[in-house]
Parts: structure tokens; C-alpha cells; sequence
């Protein structure tokens, strides 16, 4: 939820400075409300009066993914450095240090539950957002992107040579797109998924 709160103040500006200093936020991370004006009163002294304001502290998704995942660490104890940053709708979140490794999991399965998990925090601060939050631990997705290109090559030079289908071992969504990506040009094969996630696999079959 928006951290809101209220301050008296002989000016607007004056109300920014005092406000940033309690919610500890930049003046770009702010909504100000003028509940009432304030009143220089007589001579700038006589029946003065101090105006009011409505000081909202914004929730950036960027904040609440950092927040979300260095909570998670922490109670997780694994020391490690969490930079976030925004390419359009996409929130990439990368996790760097030795320790994170052990975040990864099985053929990166920890790391797209931290991922889903990241997702739905997201979603409760704005529910309508269509911001996609992307996680990454020491460029463990570049890396897995390039083991699976390799292999959906070598599968597919197996197939066109055998003529016969292949099916792989269960992969995620973003697994099979890459795969499914890597081989939508190929002239001698074709691919296609099976299944139900998360028994779902992706077929190569030779292109008659």
C-alpha cells in the first residue's frame, strides 16, 4: 500500500522538504495535495496560518520488486547484490553474488518460482499493470539460452538425418519458446509442444 501521510506547513515547498525527509524518498517518488491554504495573515504575521498537505509516497514497481527479492535473500541468508532495472513493460531483476547460485535450482526451477513470486507482489501493488518482471541470477538465462540453442541444433541435425521425431524432456514455457524460436527457420524440421504443464515437451519432427 501508498504510504500517505499529512503535513502542516507555511508553503508547498516547505511540505516537499519535510516530507522527504520522513519517508525518505526523492521528490520524483511524491504526490502532493493541498487539503487546505495556508494564510500569510495580516502584515505576513497577524492571523497567520499554516496549510495543510496530503503527502502519497509512490509505489514504483521497480521498488517493490528490489524490496520483494533482498527480503527473500535475507531471509533466505544468502548474501548477495540485487540490481533492478525498467526496458518498457519488462522488469529485469538481476541477482549477483557466489552465494545466489544456490537460488538457480534445477534447470533454473527455484529461480522461476522466485520469479513467479516476484510477479504476483507486483501484482497486488497495481493489479492492472501489464508490467512483465524477468529474474536472472549471474546471467544464468544467457547462459541456459545458449546450452538450448545449442541442443535444439543438435537435435534437429539428428532428426533430419534419421527422419525421425524426437521428444524432449519437460521443459517451461520460456525454454520451449527459445527452442521453438531457434528452430521456426529450419528447412528439414518442425516443432511443436505436447503435454500439460509442467509435463509439457516440445516435439522435433522431420519436415515431409
Amino acid at each position: 500500500m501508498a504510504k500517505i501521510i499529512k503535513i502542516k506547513s507555511k508553503s508547498k515547498e516547505e511540505a516537499i522538504q519535510k516530507a522527504l525527509i520522513e519517508l525518505n524518498v526523492k521528490e520524483n517518488d511524491i504526490e502532493v495535495k493541498e487539503l487546505e491554504a495556508p494564510n500569510k495573515g495580516f502584515l505576513g504575521f497577524i492571523g497567520a496560518k499554516e496549510g495543510l498537505y496530503e503527502i502519497t509516497a509512490i509505489e514504483r514497481e521497480t521498488d517493490v520488486a528490489k524490496e520483494f527479492i533482498e527480503k527473500l535473500l535475507k531471509n533466505s541468508k544468502v548474501n548477495a547484490k540485487v540490481e533492478v532495472e525498467q526496458e518498457d513493460n519488462l522488469i529485469k531483476v538481476n541477482i549477483k553474488g557466489d552465494e545466489a547460485a544456490c537460488l538457480i535450482g534445477r534447470r533454473g526451477d527455484t529461480l522461476d518460482s522466485i520469479q513467479f513470486l516476484t510477479g504476483l507482489a507486483l501484482n497486488k501493488i497495481n493489479k492492472d499493470s501489464h508490467t512483465r518482471v524477468l529474474v536472472d541470477i549471474e546471467n544464468y538465462r544467457e547462459k541456459r539460452e545458449e546450452s538450448l540453442i545449442r541442443y535444439a541444433n543438435k537435435m534437429a541435425r539428428e532428426v533430419a538425418k534419421t527422419k525421425k521425431t524426437k521428444k524432449l524432456d519437460y521443459m517451461n514455457p520460456y525454454e520451449r519458446r527459445i527452442i521453438h524460436s531457434a528452430l521456426q527457420n529450419d528447412k528439414y524440421v518442425i516443432t511443436y509442444s505436447e503435454g500439460t504443464d509442467p509435463h509439457r515437451r516440445l516435439v522435433i519432427e522431420y519436415k515431409r
